[in-house]
């Protein structure tokens, strides 16, 4: 029997081959006798999978110039040990030119080598974006942040172009359609005076001025960017942003501190360049290099971190809380909290648990949700409308909806149960005829 088996199995090997070697003969290997003693004649077969018709066809007419290709290599090496040494004599200080005359300058090349290699990078870089790709220290960061300049910068030629062709129909449309006395369209009259938005910048002002006075402290630690990538430290710049300008146009807004806010860090280049020098003069924030625990007392301050064990139930307008000012998209679990219990602060957390059906993905909000959360509970006071600024993704809504809703699908069952003569009057009086109607046409008759 086993032998019989082993001939059915050579046989079923022979037909394979067989067919591989139809497809393709690249490989030749020398098939010698089986155990049931049938010999296989020598055959050529393909060991690898059959050829894919969706391969990619490199063009016959296009043709490779090894030698440009070749110089384009060499000289991206040679400017990657240039660089390298550049930044070594930088940190030795034994470098007579500025960092921007040679490690920038040498950076540019590079950029420039990786265009001619046909890699993706964009058209045009700054000196800053310079400087940062400069920073990078693995060959691999240094492709990602490329990756992204270039793809940044076809989004804003797409918009661009879309402005462009507006402006064009628009021209076009005009040029057509002449505009005259005739076919302008008539001046809207309105009894209300047009309120200027240098008004409502100055009411708004006003307010932040009233807020560094006597409002409520809100501190943002911003003392987290060593924890952070580039990306994530410019959609952080981005957050903070947002969060400047809800605070500002709230009816009783925060006096917002940054804290741990370094002169020359880059949270704070990037903030300045954003805003701009005189704006960010201007700005009615307070911001300090110090620790948040050296600027308010201790037992005042609330870090609100969603690693805390203790739930936020109530907001109190006495306490100081402070915000993590930090983006993290790969989860760096426990880092707030590790820093609030080394200064051994008080913590919290906002209450989610209680209040919506988590569903999916972390416990963790961006920056200008917090302040939206924040707000609304100190003016109202009522956590549902406070969590409503929670992204509607993540949770299948409030505990009190979900129960109001299952009471209100079972409130029709459970009266019928309860009062079954009731409702029995109620569907007879409803198919009766209306009182009125019946009286009042024999009234009329006597």
């Amino acid at each position: 029997m086993p032998l019989e088996m082993m001939g059915l199995f050579s046989r079923r090997v022979s037909v394979e081959l067989w067919r591989l070697w139809s497809v393709s003969g690249t490989r030749h290997f020398s098939i010698g006798t089986f155990p049931t003693g049938q010999v296989c004649s020598s055959r050529s077969f393909s060991s690898g999978r059959y050829l894919r018709t969706d391969a990619f066809q490199p063009d016959q007419g296009d043709k490779i110039d090894l030698d440009l290709w070749k110089s384009v290599m060499r000289s991206q090496t040679a400017v990657d040990e240039s660089i390298e040494e550049d930044k070594e004599q930088v940190k030795k200080g034994d470098s007579t030119d500025s960092p921007s005359g040679c490690v920038l300058a040498a950076t540019r090349e590079l950029v420039s080598m990786w265009r001619q290699a046909g890699k993706l990078v964009p058209d045009k870089i700054t000196d800053e974006d310079v400087k940062t790709l400069a920073e990078l220290t693995t060959k691999s960061s240094k492709k990602k942040y490329l990756k992204f300049l270039a793809i940044r910068e076809g989004h804003k030629n797409k918009s661009k172009e879309k402005q462009e062709k507006k402006r064009a129909e628009r021209e076009q449309r005009l040029a057509e359609f002449p505009e005259t006395l005739e076919n302008r369209p008539p001046v809207k009259n309105s009894f209300l005076m047009q309120y200027r938005d240098h008004w409502l910048d100055r009411l708004l002002g006003w307010r932040g001025a009233q807020a560094m006075n006597f409002g409520q402290p809100l501190v943002f630690d911003m003392s987290y960017e060593a924890h952070m990538t580039p990306q994530e430290l410019t959609n952080s710049v981005s957050q903070m942003l947002e969060v400047e300008s809800c605070n500002r146009r709230s009816l009783d807004p925060f006096h917002l501190h940054l804290c741990n806010l370094q002169p020359e860090g880059g949270y704070r280049q990037q903030l300045v360049k954003r805003y701009g020098e005189d704006a960010w003069d201007r700005l009615l924030i307070t911001e300090t290099p110090q620790r948040h625990v050296d600027v308010f007392p201790q037992e005042q301050l609330v870090y609100l971190t969603a690693d805390s064990p203790n739930v936020l139930r109530t907001f109190d307008p006495s306490k100081v809380y402070v915000v993590g000012a930090m983006v993290d998209r790969s989860i760096q679990t426990g880092r707030s909290f590790a820093t609030a219990k080394r200064l051994q602060m008080a913590t919290a957390r906002l209450p989610l648990d209680q209040f919506l059906r988590w569903e999916i993905g972390a416990k963790t909000l961006t920056l200008d949700q917090m302040i939206r959360i924040l707000l609304t509970i100190k003016d109202t006071g009522s956590w549902e409308q406070a969590l409503a600024f929670v992204p509607k993704r993540k949770h299948d809504g409030f505990y009190q909806e979900k129960k109001q809703s299952e009471r209100g699908g079972t409130a029709g069952r459970d009266r019928g149960d309860r009062y079954p003569q009731r409702d029995q009057r109620e569907r007879q009086g409803s198919a009766r005829e209306p009182w009125g109607a019946g009286r009042g046409g024999q009234d009329r008759g006597m």
